[in-house]
């Protein structure tokens, strides 16, 4: 039964593939005329394709994220807020994603609440136009020593471009010739330049994206998030002094 078992997912699996000339070559004409008239079973190796796939996927990303730790958490370019905190938690974000600003309160009260959280922010302007220029923004002296109350500010604001941008530097004491040294200067495009890159290695495609420990949770997954940090934690608090 084993043997049928192993035969009928290599079936599946190849024909799923499209593979049919090896689909014949191996099981022959008999499987698939059975397969054929038991659909269901390719429901069911289809399924667990999928979860090998979502399951390889994750090991890849673990591996990703172990290779690249030091770029990911001690780049000394990127605004850190809690740089104290035992834990850290890295977030991928545009200014002007909905999603980001979409969990961007739950963070802040996570790290507010949470002494022991160190999130580094990791400027990854996907959309291009404003979001860049909201990037750059933050990323000047001025928006830097904002820290989390800029960086609130911004995803806060519903409809970010250059005039909401200049306004909420203003008021945070952003100077305008910040902002236009900003987006011509080298280092902030090397910067971006760097994380976009990161970003690619880890298989990132959309914002936001957080590591915590080995964990690459994409998207707004606030539930995921907290379970990492509170894994991590304990983990944390099992390690001998």
């Amino acid at each position: 039964m084993k043997a049928a078992s192993q035969a009928l997912a290599l079936a599946a699996i190849l024909s799923l593939g499209g593979c049919q000339k090896a689909f014949d070559a191996v099981l022959g004409p008999p499987v698939r005329g059975y397969l054929l008239e038991h659909p269901e079973l390719l429901e069911d190796m289809a399924s667990k394709l999928q979860e090998k796939k979502i399951a390889q996927q994750s090991e890849d990303a673990r591996k990703s994220v172990a290779e690249n730790r030091k770029a990911l958490e001690r780049d000394p370019r990127d605004v850190v807020i809690n740089p104290g905190g035992r834990i850290t938690v890295v977030e991928f974000y545009d200014y002007r994603c909905g999603y980001c600003k979409t969990i961007a309160p739950e963070v802040a009260a996570l790290v507010r609440d949470n002494k022991d959280i160190r999130l580094v922010l990791k400027e990854f302007p996907i959309f291009g136009g404003a979001s860049d220029l909201a990037a750059r923004t933050a990323l000047t002296p001025g928006g830097r020593a904002g820290g989390l109350d800029f960086h609130e500010a911004m995803m806060v604001e519903r409809t970010l471009n250059e005039g909401t941008i200049t306004r909420l530097a203003a008021k945070a004491g952003i100077a305008a010739a910040e902002i236009t040294s900003a987006q011509r200067d080298e280092a902030i495009t090397q910067q971006l330049s760097d994380t976009r890159r990161l970003a690619e290695a880890l298989r990132i495609e959309g914002t936001p994206a957080f590591i915590v420990g080995d964990r690459l949770i994409p998207g707004a997954d606030v539930v995921a998030l907290k379970a990492a940090i509170q894994e991590a934690r304990t983990g944390q608090m099992k390690r001998p002094g």
